[in-house]
């Protein structure tokens, strides 16, 4: 059987170093079995030279292979620049998600009393995104106005998606759009969710308007939750999320393309964080994000062995953290280095075991 290929999206300053780091939990002598990788420069060098023909290149992988891993890039301001590679490669790959779970992280103090994990599970297109924007008028006569569009078919990739993602993690369901206001713009997609709650009788499913929803997450216990939702809302919604557990350390990105039977078609991840420049080259930024991003792109490859791995990275990074080795936003004093090698050793030990036990059990 040939080895899964993953394209490897290389990025700017912090970003690529901990990129660099997190790489190291792929290698074959740590997973067990090998992977094959195709490397792409996304830097803002890189995509400024090719006037982002590598982004291009990099978005034919990513559809060709089905797997990818990216690092922080840098995303220039002035206009006639090279832009943002995420926009890019969100369009070329036709993603339709992007998923970011919070989740407690041993010695951080959450916020509101949070324990569990809360994914959101946010439609990465269209709506304020991308709208058709203009204004008319002058001075105090002059008035701004949006399009904003949305599809019945990414409502549904949406919808479904929450719903079996909440019953992977044993989650419920929670939220929704503001379909009070807009019924017919956001009325769509509370349409999708509910008809995906009767297709998903076993699963929770508690609606609550936008606003509601945010004032509710701040009461909180410690109920798993999984929280669909429209481009913008998602967008602040994940803000929102990555801090109550306390820090963003612990909370990987990923980018979902789907076939047209709704499978997950193309996985891409990636840490939410930026690039964070005062970082660079001092050995001290926390490569958690980027590890459990590996996990996260193992846990959506097919075969045992592949999910076993990735449970292994996600239980060595948070044990790690639980025993004390730590970075310095953490109150730590290990380094990247130190992390990432303590990460490494224990996810070999793990499944140098459970292979063990696997062969007893045959």
């Amino acid at each position: 059987m040939p080895a899964t290929t993953v394209a490897v999206l290389h990025g700017d300053q912090t970003g690529e170093e901990l990129l660099q780091e997190a790489i190291q939990l792929l290698a074959p002598e740590v997973l067990g079995f090998k992977l094959e990788f195709r490397d792409f420069d996304l830097s803002l060098e890189a995509r400024r030279a090719t006037r982002n023909d590598v982004v291009m290149e990099a978005a034919e992988a990513l559809r060709e292979c089905g797997y990818g891993i990216k690092a922080a890039t840098i995303t220039p301001e002035g206009a006639g620049d090279v832009g943002s590679p995420n926009a890019i490669l969100r369009k070329q790959i036709d993603g339709r998600i992007i998923v970011r779970t919070g989740r407690r992280i041993p010695g951080v103090r959450p916020l509101a009393g949070v324990h569990s994990p809360i994914s959101v599970i946010r439609m990465a297109v269209d709506d304020a995104y991308g709208a058709k924007e203009w204004r008319e008028g002058h001075d105090l006569d002059e008035w701004a106005y949006r399009t904003e569009k949305i599809s019945r078919r990414t409502c549904r990739i949406v919808a479904d998606y929450a719903f079996n993602h909440a019953r992977r993690i044993e989650a419920k369901v929670f939220g929704g759009p503001k379909f009070t206001v807009s019924p017919v713009y956001e009325g769509m997609f509370k349409e999708e969710l509910d008809a995906a709650a009767a297709r998903h009788p076993e699963v929770r499913y508690e609606p609550q308007l936008i606003d509601a929803t945010y004032a509710l997450l701040l009461a909180t216990t410690g109920e798993a939750l999984v929280i669909p939702a429209l481009n913008r809302d998602g967008d602040t919604l994940s803000d929102l999320v990555m801090q109550m557990f306390g820090t963003i350390a612990g909370a990987e990105s990923t980018l979902l393309s789907f076939d047209d039977l709704g499978s997950v078609k193309i996985a891409m991840t990636e840490a939410p964080h930026g690039t964070a420049p005062a970082l660079q080259g001092k050995n001290i930024a926390n490569p958690m994000a980027m590890i459990m991003a590996v996990a996260s792109l193992l846990g959506y490859m097919k075969g045992e062995e592949a999910r076993r791995a990735s449970r292994a990275i996600y239980e060595s990074a948070l044990e790690a953290v639980s025993d004390g080795v730590r970075t310095a936003d953490l109150g730590g004093q290990a380094t990247t280095t130190d992390f990432t090698q303590e990460v490494v050793r224990r996810v070999r030990t793990k499944i140098d075991v459970w292979s063990s036990l696997a062969d007893i059990e045959r």
